[in-house]
């Protein structure tokens, strides 16, 4: 096992890296943005280096500089986390060219799977289905032909990347045009490719992914499945498993694509597999392969018991998958939502600013992985996830009681939240029905719910923790006491502070 660790991002997902390495006694060095100088990731570290330049997203993705404070620091490894360079072949490949180890999958594993047209083919020569499409190279006129004989509505997808990106619903022939520009302008954009591909759009369908370990030796095991359906813009907010959808039979045979379609790759490490369960006829079909860590990997984790983020260190440092992995069970149910710095009632808009009070829930079965705690900055600079809330129960209904308790227990207060959106997702009879597919929000929640006032006890405790000396309590105590209007006052101020949505 390597000594030393660089990990190349930031967030939630970097202090969770950091844990494992405490655990398996490797030095975590960690590397930060101006914006991000006092984050906990940088606060957790054993050692943490500044990158130089601008505080937006490319400052985590200079190549040359970070593999520079790899070496500087002594590191034999590094770890990408997921976002950023996590799916970059190019990354992958200078790791590696530098002599260090790239804890993920090798860089041709990267580049086949990350070229969606190219994974299908994969996923096809594999024996795993895939949803019928159209994935040459052709005229906006063969497009047209072609979604023709698909027929609408169709799914215009970037062929260089995910996430939501360069994708677009076509429901009428008149719409297609449109559609293909914008989508490859976003693809161009995201991806540096401009490549799009047709895929028949399956309105009321389930999305499940299957979480796989390789190791060296070609070994591939399936640790079951997670059921992502609850999505805001491609993006997903709550995840959980096992699936509503799924029976024994369709678990073996989803698992048993998944593994086939990871052999195929070569692919080493942990990655998911990702498939389009059809609602009404049962017929499942892939989607993609994800070549690194999920956000969601905590789901599983409480699930089966495994360390995925240990399980990646330990395949990265060349050891087999252990035993203990291939016999993993499913116990019981598991929950995840996320919690971002957002406002549902303004189309998901992100809500950065000071976290004023911040209190996480506790009890049996309860996990809070976060990147930011009570005081911290929620920059303007990166994606707005704040924490994942995670929960472990006998089964799917204690899970969901459990996750609604969590939930209300946990006080964010500063930045807007989706705390009370994601009470009102749990509270739905469609989701408690274990019913809801990807069209679940657009169906039932289009306006990102019914954003209800806070309680008086927490707009007095907003406005008390607004503003230190004369602009916080001392400042409104003065004004409660007539002593003239205080201009320094939380009203006044212009930051980004706004009064919680969230009970």
């Amino acid at each position: 096992m390597f000594r030393r660790l660089l990990i190349a991002n930031r967030g939630e997902i970097a202090v969770r890296i950091i844990r494992a390495c405490r655990e398996a006694g490797i030095t975590a060095v960690a590397v930060h943005s101006e914006a991000d100088r006092g984050a906990l990731h940088v606060r957790g570290a054993d050692e943490a280096v500044e990158l130089p330049g601008s505080n937006s997203a490319e400052t985590y993705l200079n190549i040359p500089l970070l593999l520079d404070v790899a070496r500087r620091s002594r590191c034999q490894a590094v770890h990408p986390g997921y976002g950023f360079l996590s799916e970059n072949a190019d990354f992958a490949e200078a790791v590696t060219g530098a002599g260090l180890v790239l804890v993920g999958p090798s860089a041709p594993s990267i580049r086949q799977l990350g070229d969606k047209t190219r994974a299908r083919e994969l996923a096809q020569a594999a024996g795993a289905p895939v949803v019928p499409g159209y994935d040459r190279a052709g005229s906006d006129k063969e497009f047209e032909k072609q979604a023709k004989k698909l027929g609408y509505p169709v799914l215009v997808k970037a062929a260089g990347g995910g996430g939501g990106r360069g994708m677009r619903v076509v429901e009428a022939a008149s719409q297609l045009a449109e559609a293909l520009a914008s989508a490859r302008r976003e693809a161009q954009s995201a991806f540096s490719d401009s490549r799009v591909f047709l895929e028949r759009f399956i309105p009321s369908a389930r999305h499940v992914e299957i979480q796989i370990l390789g190791d060296r030796e070609g070994r591939v095991i399936s640790l079951f499945e997670r059921d992502c359906s609850i999505q805001r813009r491609h993006q997903k907010i709550l995840e959980e498993s096992p699936s509503p959808a799924l029976n024994e039979d369709l678990r073996a045979r989803m698992g048993a694509a998944a593994v086939a379609v990871a052999k195929a790759a070569a692919y080493v490490n942990a990655g998911t597999v990702e498939f389009l369960l059809d609602a009404d006829s049962g017929e499942f079909y892939f989607l993609e392969m994800n070549t690194r860590l999920q956000v969601e990997h905590p789901v599983t984790e409480i699930l089966t018991g495994v360390d995925l983020v240990l399980a990646q260190l330990q395949l990265a440092a060349g050891e087999p998958l252990a035993p203990a992995w291939a016999a993993a069970h499913p116990r019981g149910h598991a929950l995840e939502c996320r919690i971002y710095a957002e406002d549902p009632a303004s189309d998901f808009a992100p809500s950065p600013g000071r976290i004023l009070r911040w209190e996480s829930p506790q009890g049996p079965g309860t996990r809070v992985d976060s990147g930011y705690a009570q005081g911290d900055e929620v920059p303007v600079h990166y994606d707005p996830l704040l924490a994942k809330v995670i929960v472990g129960a006998s089964d799917r209904k204690a899970a969901v009681c459990r996750m609604e308790r969590a939930l209300g227990e946990m006080v964010i207060l500063g930045p807007v939240t989706n705390l009370a959106f994601l009470q009102e997702v749990l509270a739905h009879p469609v989701f408690r029905s274990g019913k809801a597919a990807t069209d679940f929000l657009a169906r039932y929640l289009p306006q990102g719910g019914e954003m209800k006032p806070p309680p008086d006890e927490i707009l007095i405790a907003a406005a008390l923790l607004a503003s230190e000396g004369p602009g916080g309590a001392a400042g409104i105590q003065r004004g409660a006491q007539g002593d003239g209007e205080d201009p320094e006052g939380p009203w006044a101020r212009g930051d980004s502070f706004r009064l919680g949505s969230q009970e």
